[in-house]
């Protein structure tokens, strides 16, 4: 059973979507943001049954903060790979412009139609993007997972997976009863995984994305999104899109394009302006990635009037 949070955007597709595994006793997978409709709604769809298991796939704010929520009207431990991986920043800490415009972006200047909608009262995407509900800074594990391990209820049985890339504390998790996954924002079901730095890895997202295809499961139920029925394509093809994306970043610098502003206006040129800082994000990624790999060298140089990026 599905439960679909109404936190719509362009981020979160239609909206977090909650799962209720079992019968009589229940698990719940990502409980979703603090929105306390949200919650109603769960303890509604649960109709007085008996929840045993609270499954985090990660903790980003739309999939784990609920569950401090529903503590008040449930007595079930929660399960996860960890706390959140980074610290909580200091809100008296100053910011430099480079935080503020993500990634060199300013998302109103940028978007022609700003003016529109704000007249309608639309409100910032990029809010959605940089918001305090980005990270649950609070989540604890009761009961902290390792990659196999086994959490087994009454009549299902999930086998952990370690999928780190979006972020390091991501899980999915395979119900053996019936060969499905549900995989979180690791493979969405409708849009390619940001994967935003700092935590955010590409390397470990290729890996995670590895360690699925000889998997035998046959359908994924992703957070975000319609069921997955063709995993055995769609996860190849996600390694694939990926690679594109690095063979367009490697001809950027062989052009001499060598920032992240100027490669988003290359690379995305079919996405609206308030995306470029997801987009930016991604871009930063695989600058990252390939930094690791050694495909490239990256000057910091003080003063500098923007980074230079070396193919080796």
């Amino acid at each position: 059973q599905r439960v679909t949070c109404e936190n719509p955007s362009k981020f979160t597709f239609v909206g977090t979507g909650t799962y209720i595994v079992g019968d009589e006793n229940v698990a719940i997978i990502d409980p979703g943001p603090t929105e306390p409709a949200h919650v109603d709604a769960l303890v509604q769809a649960i109709d007085g049954r008996n929840v045993t298991h609270v499954l985090i796939t990660h903790t980003h704010g739309d999939h784990s903060p609920a569950a401090a929520l529903l503590k008040n009207h449930i007595d079930a431990p929660t399960y996860g790979f960890g706390p959140h991986p980074l610290d909580r920043p200091d809100p008296d800490a100053p910011t430099t412009p480079e935080d503020e415009s993500g990634f060199g972006f300013d998302p109103i200047e940028e978007d022609e139609d700003a003016d529109d909608k704000a007249n309608n009262g639309e409100e910032d995407e990029d809010e959605g993007y940089k918001s305090d509900h980005a990270h649950d800074w609070d989540f604890v594990p009761d009961v902290a997972l390792a990659h196999g391990d086994l959490v087994q209820g009454d009549g299902f049985s999930f086998e952990a997976l370690h999928t780190p890339g979006h972020i390091s504390n991501h899980l999915c998790f395979a119900l053996r009863e019936e060969n499905a996954l549900f995989s979180g924002d690791h493979v969405m079901g409708w849009s390619t995984t940001i994967i935003p730095p700092p935590d955010g890895n590409l390397n470990s997202y290729l890996d995670s994305l590895r360690l699925l295809i000889p998997r035998n499961e046959s359908v994924f139920y992703p957070t975000h999104g319609a069921p997955i029925t063709d995993p055995s394509e769609l996860v190849p093809a996600l390694v694939g899109h990926r690679q594109a994306r690095t063979d367009q970043i490697l001809a950027c610098l062989a052009d001499g394009i060598d920032t992240i502003k100027e490669m988003v206006l290359r690379m995305y040129t079919h996405v609206p302006a308030q995306l470029y800082p997801a987009a930016g994000a991604s871009v930063m990624s695989h600058l990252v990635a390939l930094h690791e790999v050694g495909t490239i060298e990256c000057s910091d140089d003080s003063p500098k009037p923007r980074s230079t990026y070396t193919l080796t």
